[in-house]
C-alpha cells in the first residue's frame, strides 16, 4: 500500500481508482467549492490534510505522500477553446504552482511517483512546446516521465474520451517501466472492479446500457429500438469532431464541463433527451453508491459538471495497478 495526495481533486476519480487498486488518500486540495462538497460527502476524508488552492500553497505545508497525482486544468490547452494560451494561461498554468512544489520538497520528501492527466491536445498545442516544457519541468525536479494516450472507452465505460496521462518516477528511487497500459477492446463485455455496482458489466452498443437501466426501458415498458448518443444541443458550433449525432454502436461523445450530452431514442417516435447526472458519473465509472451521496450537498448542474472534469476511474485504476510499491 503507497499513500496518496490528491491535488486538483475534483470528485476524486484519480483517488477512487488508486484505492480501489489498494492504497490509501492521506489528502486532498481543490478550489471549487461544490466539488469539494460531494468530495467530502462521498469519501471518508476525517482526519485528512486539505488545501483550497494550490497556488498558494508552500512545499512544508503539504504532508508527505508516495503518490501525487492530479489533473491539472485543461481550459487553456482544450481543442474546444479558441484562445488557446497553453501553459501560459491561468488556469492550466496551475502545472508550474504544483511541479514547483515538489522542487520544494527536499529529496527524501518528495514523492516517488506523479501521475499528471490532461486533454490529448497537450502532446500538441504550440507545436508540441508546451508539452516539452512539462517533460523539462518534471526533469529539473528529478523526474523521468513516461506518457501515454488513454481512452475510456478502452476501459469498461461507454466513453470515447481520450486522455494523455504521465507518470514520473523520482530517478533517485530508480525508474521503473509501468506503461504501456493495455485496455481491451471498448465494445467487449467486461467487468472491470469487482463491487462496482450498477455498470459491472456493459452493453456492447454504447451507451444504452446506462439509458435503459430502469425495468422495461424507458417508454412505459415498451423497450428501446435504437439509442444514439448525441452532442451539443446547446453548443451546435462546438461539436466534437464536427458531429451531432453517433452510431447505435459507438459510445457517448466525451463528457465535457460545458456541452449538453444526451442521446437519441427511437420507440417509436424520435426523441432527444439529455442524460441524467448519475449517467454521466456512470459514464466516468462512479459507483452509485458515491453519486447519491455527492447528490445531497449539490444540485444537477453541478453534479454534470463535475462528471465531465472528472478524471475516469477505470482507467485510473488500470493505472494504479501497475505501479510497484515505493522504496525510499
Amino acid at each position: 500500500m503507497m499513500t496518496v495526495l490528491d491535488l486538483c481533486s475534483g470528485i476524486g476519480g484519480f483517488r477512487l481508482g488508486l484505492e480501489l487498486a489498494g492504497h490509501k488518500c492521506v489528502g486532498y486540495c481543490d478550489n471549487d467549492k461544490a466539488a469539494v462538497r460531494s468530495y467530502r460527502a462521498m469519501y471518508n476524508t476525517e482526519g485528512e490534510w486539505y488545501g483550497d488552492d494550490v497556488t498558494k500553497l508552500k512545499p512544508g505545508d503539504i504532508p508527505r505522500a508516495d503518490i501525487w497525482c492530479f489533473g491539472f486544468p485543461c481550459q487553456d490547452v482544450s481543442c474546444a477553446n479558441a484562445n488557446r494560451r497553453g501553459l501560459a494561461g491561468e488556469r492550466s498554468g496551475i502545472y508550474y504552482s504544483i511541479i514547483n512544489l515538489v522542487k520544494g520538497k527536499d529529496e527524501e520528501d518528495k514523492p516517488t511517483y506523479l501521475l499528471i492527466e490532461n486533454v490529448k491536445n497537450l502532446l500538441h498545442i504550440h507545436d508540441g512546446r508546451d508539452f516539452a516544457e512539462v517533460l523539462a519541468e518534471l526533469d529539473e525536479a528529478g523526474y523521468d516521465a513516461i506518457w501515454q494516450v488513454l481512452n475510456s472507452k478502452d476501459f469498461g465505460v461507454p466513453q470515447s474520451r481520450e486522455r494523455v496521462f504521465i507518470i514520473a518516477n523520482l530517478r533517485s528511487r530508480g525508474r521503473r517501466e509501468i506503461l504501456p497500459v493495455a485496455g481491451e477492446n471498448g465494445n467487449a463485455l467486461k467487468q472491470i472492479v469487482a463491487g462496482m455496482q450498477g455498470y459491472r458489466v456493459y452493453d456492447p452498443s454504447g451507451v444504452s446500457a446506462t439509458v435503459t437501466n430502469a425495468g422495461g426501458g424507458l417508454d412505459k415498458g415498451a423497450g428501446l429500438y435504437l439509442v444514439r448518443p448525441v452532442i451539443g444541443i446547446n453548443r451546435p458550433g462546438k461539436r466534437q469532431n464536427g458531429r451531432l449525432f453517433k452510431n447505435p454502436d459507438e459510445p457517448m461523445f466525451t463528457l465535457t464541463g460545458q456541452d449538453t450530452h444526451g442521446v437519441a431514442i427511437a420507440n417509436p417516435d424520435f426523441r432527444i433527451r439529455r442524460l441524467t447526472p448519475k449517467e454521466c458519473w456512470r459514464l466516468q465509472g462512479f459507483p452509485d453508491e458515491l453519486f447519491e451521496k455527492a447528490r445531497t450537498v449539490n444540485p444537477e448542474s453541478q453534479l454534470r459538471k463535475q462528471a465531465g472534469n472528472a478524471v475516469t476511474v477505470n482507467v485510473a485504476y488500470a493505472i494504479a495497478k501497475t505501479l510497484p510499491e515505493a522504496h525510499n
